[in-house]
């Protein structure tokens, strides 16, 4: 994992460059018709197929638009059927304007996907005292209290903590409706456009219990 001083280095002297492609990508090059799936956030492994894949990581990852997605998002208004993010939102520093622009971008009638580390299961298995549902990551630490730390701020690379209620919030506020929490890899409300690879990015070890809070929303139409 790179440390955060040379990503705070990174966007410090890319921060123009990422406004500059993102708004000249929106203005001239997004699509306009057609249906337009898009993916934030790929990384490194991630990259799907028939999907418009955008990233600030434009030299380890692999994307199609490169743009800081704490930006304005490169797409115009009411132009996108479907936003998929996978362990993303965590990183940004304001969800909700991140999910107001999400509205902006989707057509009427378009659904959303956002799933990251699910701070309603950790608090559930802090208060039970199960610090084997904790992952060692990044830092092996063997305290409870530790490993919830270690969950929640994974070194300050999360800069919010998730829980269902929360994403329900702001989700409801940027003026989606239909708002619910699916299983991760297995359970979608939308499987015209959720489709077996986009669940297939989704692993998870304690489906009965799961690392990912996923929620999903549309844009009334």
């Amino acid at each position: 994992m790179m440390k955060r001083g040379y990503k705070r280095l990174f966007y410090f002297l890319s921060s123009p460059l990422l406004k500059a492609n993102g708004f000249f990508h929106r203005c001239f090059r997004a699509p306009r018709r057609g249906c337009i799936k898009v993916q934030l956030g790929p990384g490194k492994r991630n990259y799907l197929k028939g999907w418009i894949n955008v990233d600030a990581n434009m030299f380890t990852g692999k994307c199609d638009v490169w743009a800081d997605l704490d930006n304005p998002l490169p797409f115009p208004d009411s132009t996108v059927d479907a936003i998929y993010s996978h362990h993303v939102i965590e990183h940004l520093e304001n969800p909700a304007f991140h999910f107001r622009e999400i509205y902006r971008v989707l057509k009427p009638g378009g659904i959303f996907r956002i799933g990251g580390p699910n701070g309603d299961a950790a608090l559930q298995k802090f208060m039970e005292q199960d610090s084997g549902w904790f992952p060692e990551f990044p830092d092996n630490r063997k305290s409870l209290g530790g490993r919830l730390e270690n969950f929640v701020c994974c070194r300050g690379e999360h800069l919010t903590i998730l829980t269902y209620s929360f994403l329900e919030e702001i989700a409801l506020q940027a003026g989606f409706r239909e708002i619910r929490q699916c299983r991760p890899k297995t359970e979608t409300f939308h499987r015209d456009f959720i489709d077996e690879a986009v669940l297939a990015l989704e692993w998870e070890s304690t489906p009965e219990c799961p690392h990912t809070l996923l929620v999903e929303g549309q844009k009334p139409s």
